[in-house]
């Protein structure tokens, strides 16, 4: 869904997520019920929109870590698949080497090797500049 609002989104109208949300929903069929149309998930509504709230603070900081590379003229899918990691290393639960490495299964299933190195490369710059999460203890 990400992919698809990057692709579809122009200055004039920067916000397409319901479009795109209903446009991909409506696409995905339950397999046991033909007509039916799949829920959509929380947790990925949760990223496409988080990351679409923060994308430019986002991308400022995929830019500043990505040498040579401005946003804009990065590969499609390497951009957006940064932009949901960095997204979650800000601010999801996921461990930092647990989003990294689903980041790099996208990068490798969706683009390619030579892609995969890039992302890693941004990525682990990314989180060595962050500060580290704690986790609360019980007790």
């Amino acid at each position: 869904m990400l992919f698809q609002w990057d692709l579809r989104r122009t200055s004039a109208e920067p916000m397409l997520v319901d479009e795109v949300e209903r446009g991909y929903y409506g696409s995905l069929l339950v397999p046991d019920e033909a007509t039916k149309k799949q829920e959509p998930d929380p947790f990925a509504q949760k990223l496409l929109r988080g990351v679409i709230e923060g994308v430019v603070g986002i991308d400022e900081l995929i830019t500043r870590y990505a040498a040579n590379w401005r946003i804009e003229r990065m590969p499609a899918v390497d951009r957006n698949v940064l932009r949901l990691c960095v997204y979650e290393l800000l601010h999801g639960e996921t461990p930092a080497p647990v989003a990294i490495d689903e980041a790099l299964e996208l990068t490798r299933r969706f683009a390619g090797e030579e892609s995969v190195q890039f992302v890693n490369g941004v990525l682990d710059a990314v989180r060595r500049a962050l500060p580290v999460k704690t986790t609360p203890t019980a007790g």
